[in-house]
């Protein structure tokens, strides 16, 4: 199905429908361009049909199942819940699709023209759209490459949608498995482990790296662990898998040194790789580096002039905000405005398992392996009375400073959290390491009583010498 009025000559053609390239449109649809969007299946791509948004959903509803469970605490009697997985199911796609006809419609109000069909980059700013009935060639004087990601797999692990599973079927489940295996204890894995287990399966964690949530602080890994231990969740962290042995309905994971579990279900949760297979005609100019990315400058422009990438497709942290802020980096490019480059470093980063996790800038250990001095602050959200009030105290805030010259904390060089709704939390940290503020400068900000961002300042304002409640 091809959606056009116009001629097939455009100011911008974006290949690819997910983040990067609705942002991209939109923004540069809004600054007056001409634009089209060449989607293979639906606008809004993975994120909104196959991850982000439908795995909230699914952890929503994993803390509501949560929250009734516990209700008595509070003086309501609500008996023991039971799920109806396809009620969430349901739901899901309810959310889903609400949201995919305002992003339709939106896009459609913006005069943005949609091209449903595989998008090919042919060189001289043409695209051939390869759609189910017809191809059309669309020419633009730029050219977006957003067509974003895929899960990765790994060998001796077929998928088969029914056993085996990467986060694309896992949502699209009609039932949660009683026990589940999953590959990978990364952001993902976390996720999908913390949602199972609140769903009443029995869940098993394989990590071939030492730690779950390789690049988060350790005092917040530690904080995840202790609760995935106390829930029952079995976490096997530095072993590879090996191979499985299906048997009737579940299968046998092998990993570690001759050990073994049985599930009902495998999930891969192993990271995404970059969809650019076919892509690029041959002759195209675009260089592809030994990993499958799209190479690009800083400002996202690759090496032919007047092609752009932005989203999953580059080498860049795999996040929706991501792909929104290089989207709308190259239209600024595009337009001959002042660009500033994404610090990648700097970008908020939100894992929404329970507890949450949610951090911006260097953790404690980055910043010492760098050879900065630092000076770090926590702050127990044990002790903050709206943690108290709804009853999840388990978690921290830290923030991790530069040493000034008379030992003083200087410059805030990252902020972590780790507990209850951080990730809704995490903007003033954002703000202040974006800055470069100090704690003296944050420490000025009044925080409302009582609300879970005291946190945060108090920790700030421990960090001036002169905390309330924390020394």
């Amino acid at each position: 199905m091809v959606t056009t009025t116009g001629s097939n000559e455009f100011d911008v053609v974006v290949i690819g429908g997910g983040p990067a390239g609705y942002a991209t449109a939109l923004y540069g649809a809004s600054a007056g361009l001409s634009v089209a969007v060449v989607e293979r299946e639906k606008m809004g791509g993975t994120c909104l049909h196959r991850g982000c948004i439908p795995a909230k959903e699914f952890l929503e509803t994993a803390s509501v199942l949560r929250t009734v469970a516990g209700a008595k605490e509070f003086g309501v009697e609500a008996g023991q819940p039971v799920l109806d997985f396809s009620v969430s199911q349901g739901r899901k796609q309810k959310v889903v699709d609400t949201l995919y006809k305002g992003l339709v419609g939106l896009m459609k109000g913006r005069g943005i023209e949609s091209f449903i069909g595989s998008g090919q980059l042919l060189g001289g700013g043409r695209v051939r759209v390869a759609g189910a009935e017809e191809s059309v060639e669309l020419t633009g004087r730029h050219v977006v490459l957003a067509s974003g990601s895929v899960p990765r797999t790994i060998p001796g692990f077929d998928v088969d949608g029914t056993v085996v599973l990467t986060s694309d079927e896992v949502l699209s489940l009609e039932k949660e498995p009683a026990s589940v295996a999953i590959i990978g204890g990364g952001a993902i894995g976390c996720e999908f482990a913390s949602m199972f287990s609140d769903l009443g399966s029995q869940v098993t964690v394989l990590e071939a790296l030492p730690t779950l949530l390789t690049g988060c602080d350790d005092d917040v890994v530690a904080v995840v662990n202790r609760s995935f231990r106390k829930r029952g969740i079995a976490v096997h962290t530095g072993v590879t898998v090996s191979g499985h042995s299906p048997n009737g309905s579940g299968t046998t994971v092998s990993f570690g040194d001759g050990e073994s579990v049985t599930v009902d279900a495998v999930i891969l949760s192993v990271g995404r790789r970059p969809l650019t297979e076919g892509l690029l005609a041959d002759g195209s100019g675009v260089v592809i580096d030994e990993r499958g990315f799209v190479q690009v400058d800083e400002h996202m422009r690759t090496s032919v002039e007047g092609v752009w990438a932005a989203g999953d497709v580059v080498n860049t942290p795999q996040l929706a905000h991501v792909g929104f802020a290089e989207g709308i980096l190259v239209i600024k490019g595009i337009l001959g405005e002042p660009t500033i480059p994404v610090e990648y470093g700097r970008v908020p980063w939100c894992i929404y398992c329970h507890p949450e996790v949610a951090f911006v800038g260097m953790s404690e250990g980055q910043a010492r392996a760098a050879g900065i001095d630092v000076v770090v602050k926590k702050d127990p959200f044990g002790g903050n009375s709206r943690a108290r009030i709804v009853g999840e105290t388990d978690g921290l805030v830290k923030v991790v400073c530069e040493k000034s010259a008379d030992g003083s904390a200087g410059r805030i060089l990252g902020v972590h959290m780790v507990g209850p709704w951080v990730t809704e939390q995490l903007g003033q940290g954002y703000m202040a390491v974006n800055w470069e503020a100090t704690p003296d400068e944050i420490a000025q900000f009044i925080q409302p009583h009582p609300t879970l961002s005291e946190s945060f300042g108090e920790t700030v304002m421990a960090l001036t010498g002169r905390g309330l409640h924390l020394g």
